[in-house]
């Protein structure tokens, strides 16, 4: 049974390869491109090695090519959900399965949600069902404000599912930050402040002009170079320093600019102090992660050029930084000139991105709301994610040179109740089962007199 297993699981990885893409092309179809312009009536999409060729009205589709007739159905890049935990556990309840959190670990900027990533979760194989294709994942901050390094992923049913590992640094600076520092967002500030001087002073040890940092090794005297990823060389450091070696190595890239870090912050005024650190360390390259209280201050968040992942219909607040809370808090810092997209972290369950996005445009709608139009709505969940995670161009659109994530839907996809009919990853056919679906099956026919399987045991 287990070679059988094994046999079944080497077939289904094969047949999701990227080598083994389809050519696909869909026709007669209401084309959404992803980048915010209005649907198209009987567009075509054609997918050739994983890429898409052409999406749009007019599609010249070459002769003898075998074309799937969409019957007017709604097709769409995949959604992009971010910042989220896909992949990294199964039962909240059951510690053993649940990844999501380092309390005790002696690291915390270091934590790489790389290489724990689960390819069967139930949780991915859900969400690609509910046509979501790409995804942010990371752990979360608990014994310290630094979450660790979240990795961006595909949902495709292969073994291999992180598409860039360490792909940004995740930081707390919010009310939580505070009792983790220490009782105070005093804390939160000195200890953030504190870690990206430690890092900056273990990166630029030793700088060579023209060559990659470098730091002393106490053991030879010689300057060698620093890997930041690894950091496993000692190198001379102060008695003082509060971050384990592995930690700041891991922080090196984010005071060079080099890896994205995620701040998650609420409250107007905190918002603020974390700007102004950018005068101090002016290479951070930074997101912005919740922001309830962001359209107190759109027009200095606009002016920074930082983008924000905004929790999509707060309208109470949950705590003493989202006072300000505001349905409408993401169209106006659209229209300030924010690039604002939708966080899936927000929600009970990611999957339900499409009907946010679909209440910010019923939003558009109320009397002294502001909201946002379908096309902008359904960006925030495709291409301004995937812009904001460094895949812009290349993921949450329909564009040639993007990669070949379509999505088929039996209805508008910013509607209650539409749900995916075929998911599309680089031009491979997804399976659509989950635990959940075969449950549904298993028990849809049977008399209400009927007791579970095995029930008697």
């Amino acid at each position: 049974m287990k070679r059988l297993l094994t046999l079944a699981a080497s077939v289904l990885a094969l047949a999701s390869s990227p080598t083994l893409a389809q050519d696909v092309v869909i026709t007669n179809a209401k084309v959404v491109l992803g980048d915010g312009s209005d649907p198209i009536e009987n567009g075509t999409v054609i997918v050739r090695g994983g890429e898409v060729v052409a999406a749009g009205a007019n599609v010249a589709i070459p002769a003898g090519t075998e074309t799937l007739d969409a019957g007017g159905a709604w097709v769409t890049p995949g959604l992009f959900a971010t910042v989220t935990t896909l992949g990294l556990w199964d039962v909240g309840a059951v510690s053993e399965s649940n990844d999501q959190r380092a309390g005790s670990s002696p690291f915390s900027a270091a934590l790489d949600a790389a290489p724990i990533v689960n390819p069967n979760s139930q949780h991915i194989l859900v969400h690609r069902a509910a046509g979501i294709t790409r995804a942010a994942t990371t752990t979360l901050p608990s014994a310290s404000i630094f979450a660790g390094q979240g990795a961006l992923i595909d949902l495709g049913a292969d073994p291999d599912p992180v598409m860039r590992a360490r792909a940004f640094q995740m930081v707390d600076m919010g009310e939580g930050a505070g009792r983790i520092a220490g009782g105070s967002r005093a804390a939160a500030h000195a200890l953030f402040r504190n870690a990206l001087l430690e890092a900056q002073s273990y990166g630029e040890a030793a700088r060579i002009p023209g060559q990659s940092a470098t730091a002393r090794d106490v053991r030879t005297g010689d300057d060698v170079p620093i890997d930041p990823r690894l950091a496993g060389r000692e190198t001379d450091r102060p008695g003082d320093v509060l971050l384990t070696r592995f930690d700041a190595a891991a922080l090196v890239p984010v005071v060079r600019g080099e890896q994205t870090l995620y701040v998650a912050v609420e409250r107007a005024a905190d918002i603020r102090a974390v700007l102004a650190l950018r005068e101090e360390f002016p290479k951070l390259d930074m997101v912005l992660v919740g922001a309830s209280e962001g359209w107190l201050v759109a027009d200095e968040i606009a002016r920074a050029g930082v983008p924000v992942i905004a929790d999509s219909l707060d309208d109470l607040p949950v705590g003493f930084d989202e006072l300000a809370a505001t349905q409408s808090n993401i169209g106006r810092m659209m229209r300030a000139g924010v690039k604002v997209a939708i966080n899936a972290s927000a929600m009970q369950n990611p999957r339900r991105l499409p009907q946010y996005a679909g209440n910010l445009v019923a939003l558009s709608r109320m009397p002294g709301a502001t909201g946002l139009s379908w096309g902008q709505a359904f960006a925030a969940i495709t291409s301004v994610p995937a812009e904001i995670s460094g895949l812009g161009g290349r993921a949450g659109v329909l564009a040639p040179g993007a990669m070949g994530d379509v999505v088929i839907w039996d209805g508008d996809p910013l509607e209650v109740g539409t749900v995916p009919t075929r998911v599309f990853i680089e031009g491979v056919e997804q399976p659509m089962d989950s635990h959940q679906s075969r449950l549904k099956e298993r028990y849809l026919d049977l008399d209400e007199s009927d007791l579970p399987k095995a029930y008697d045991w």
